[in-house]
C-alpha cells in the first residue's frame, strides 16, 4: 500500500483526464444521492468541480435542485450555496453521463431475502454508465460489496463496448467509509482507500480523491484489496459487538454489569479497545456487510465460523431484550400481554434519522407478537412502518411515561431528559446504558 503521490502516467488519455483533475475542469457525475453518494457530490462541489447527481428518485432530485438538504451528514449551507453557484445540479436523465470526465457509483448493495448479495443496483448502474461511455473516463466504484464485483461484474459490462480497461477508459473501486451522526469524521477528513483494475485506473481515481478529499490517499494494489479491506473494517466491529453482547448474556446470568466490566476494561492504555453491547445491529453496513464476505467465502470452500457467529449471536439480541422484558414485568405481576411499553428510539444510532436494520423495529415487532401495547418515541423519525403497521412519534410528556407499564431505551438519542424521563417513569429497562449518570432512582432503572 502507498500514499497517493502526484505524478504523469504512461497514458495519454489518463494524463489528459488527470491534468483535468488537478485544474478542477473536469465535469464529475455521481450516481445515487442517498446516504454516500450526496455528501460526496457536495464535497466534490465545494471541492470546485462540476458535479452532477444522479437519482431514480425524482423527489431526491427535486430536492437536491431546490437547495433542500435530507441527509444529516450534509451541511444545510453547503448544499444550498453550491446549487446556487450552479455547482451542483441532479438529475434523473442518465444521458447526461455522456458529458461527464468522472462517475462515481454510490448505489445501495442489500442483501436479498436468502441473505445473499443483491447487486441489481450496482449492475443497472453500470449497465447506464456502459450506454454512455466514452475514451478517457473514469468510473469508481464506492458501493460496499465482495471482492471481485468491481472486475468479474463491471468490467465485462464496461469492455462489451469495445472499449478496453487501463487504456481507454478507467476502472477502480474506493470504498466509502460514512459513519452517519460522526462529529469528528466525515467524507471529506477521512482518509480513502482506492484500488484500481490496472495501475493506471489506480493513478487516476487516486489523483480525483487527493483534490476532492483532506485526508490523505492509499493506493493498494488491486479493486479486490480494496473490496476486502472495507468487508474487513465493518466485519471486525461485528464480531467485536457481537462479544460484548456475549459478554452482557454472560453477565445477567453471573450477576455482574457489563457496562462496569467493560469500564474497567477499558482503564487498560493497550491492547483492548472498547465495544458495547445493545439490543442489536442496525444499519446498511454493519448487520449486512460481513454476510458479503461470507457468501463470498463459500466460493472458495471456506465457512467463515466466527462471522456465522457473531451474526447468530447481534441477530438474537432483540428477543433476548424480549426476554427480559418477560423477567422485569413478572416482578411486578405483570403479564407482557396488554402491558403498555413505551420505547425511546427507533433509529438504528444516536442522533441520526436512519431506521435501517434498527434492531428497536425487531423488538417493537416482537413486544406486538406478544400481545404488548407498544409506543415510541424518536425525535428525528416522526413515523416509521413495521410488518406493514403504522406508528407515530408519541410526545415525551408526564402523562405519557405515567401511562405506561415499563419504558425501553432503545435508542440513546443526547436530546432525551433522562433525569426526568426515570423520575416520571414507573420503571426503565436501559440497553444503551444511557441512565449511567442518574444517581437518584436507580431502584427504577435495570440495564442491560
Amino acid at each position: 500500500m502507498n500514499k497517493y503521490q502526484p505524478g504523469h502516467v504512461d497514458n495519454e488519455l489518463a494524463d489528459d483526464l488527470i491534468q483535468k483533475i488537478e485544474q478542477k475542469t473536469a465535469k464529475v457525475g455521481v450516481v445515487g444521492l442517498g446516504y454516500v453518494g450526496l455528501p460526496l457530490a457536495v464535497d466534490k462541489a465545494v471541492a470546485g468541480y462540476q458535479v452532477l447527481g444522479f437519482d431514480v428518485q425524482e423527489k431526491r432530485v427535486a430536492m437536491v435542485n431546490s437547495g433542500i438538504n435530507y441527509i444529516g451528514d450534509v451541511v444545510d449551507t453547503e448544499l444550498r450555496d453550491m446549487v446556487s453557484a450552479g455547482k451542483l445540479r441532479a438529475t434523473t436523465d442518465y444521458d447526461e453521463i455522456k458529458n461527464l470526465d468522472v462517475v462515481t457509483v454510490c448505489v445501495p448493495t442489500p442483501l436479498d431475502k436468502n441473505k445473499q448479495p443483491d447487486l441489481t443496483f450496482v449492475r443497472s448502474s453500470a449497465q447506464e454508465v456502459a450506454k454512455r461511455l466514452h475514451k478517457g473516463m473514469l468510473i469508481v466504484l464506492e458501493s460496499t460489496t465482495y471482492p471481485g464485483t468491481t472486475e468479474e461484474e463491471l468490467k465485462p459490462i464496461f469492455e462489451a463496448t469495445g472499449l478496453k480497461c487501463g487504456s481507454d477508459f478507467f476502472l477502480a473501486f474506493s470504498p466509502e467509509r460514512v459513519d452517519p451522526g460522526n462529529k469528528q469524521y466525515n467524507v471529506k477528513n477521512t482518509p480513502k482507500v482506492v484500488g484500481g483494475v490496472t495501475p493506471t485506473c489506480t493513478k487516476v481515481a487516486a489523483a480525483l480523491y487527493s483534490n476532492v478529499l483532506q485526508s490523505d490517499v492509499f493506493e493498494v494494489s488491486s479493486p479486490r484489496v480494496a473490496e476486502l479491506e472495507k468487508l474487513y473494517e465493518n466485519t471486525f466491529r461485528n464480531v467485536n459487538i457481537a462479544l460484548a453482547n456475549e459478554l452482557a448474556l454472560m453477565c445477567d446470568r453471573m450477576g455482574i454489569n457489563v457496562w462496569e466490566v467493560i469500564d474497567a476494561a477499558s482503564t487498560k492504555p493497550y491492547g483492548f479497545m472498547p465495544f458495547y453491547p445493545g439490543p442489536g445491529l442496525g444499519g446498511h453496513c454493519i448487520p449486512i456487510d460481513p454476510l458479503y464476505l461470507s457468501w463470498k467465502a463459500k466460493e472458495y470452500d471456506y465457512y467463515t465460523k466466527m462471522i456465522e457467529t457473531s451474526a447468530e449471536i447481534n441477530d438474537g439480541m432483540p428477543e433476548y431484550i424480549v426476554d427480559r422484558t418477560y423477567r422485569i414485568l413478572n416482578r411486578f405481576k405483570k403479564s407482557i400481554n396488554g402491558s403498555r411499553i413505551l420505547l425511546l428510539g427507533v433509529a438504528y444510532k444516536k442522533d441520526i434519522d436512519d431506521i435501517r436494520e434498527s434492531p428497536a423495529l425487531r423488538v417493537i415487532a416482537l413486544l406486538e407478537k406478544e400481545g404488548a401495547n407498544v409506543v415510541y418515541n424518536d425525535p428525528y423519525i416522526p413515523v416509521c412502518s413495521i410488518n406493514g403497521k403504522e406508528y407515530r412519534s408519541e410526545e415525551v410528556t408526564e402523562d405519557l411515561l405515567e401511562s405506561v407499564d415499563l419504558i425501553i431505551i432503545t435508542t440513546d438519542h443526547s436530546i432525551y431528559d433522562y433525569d426526568s424521563i426515570v423520575e416520571n417513569a414507573p420503571f426503565v429497562f436501559d440497553t444503551r446504558n444511557a441512565t449511567r449518570h442518574i444517581a437518584q432512582n436507580r431502584d427504577k432503572i435495570e440495564v442491560l
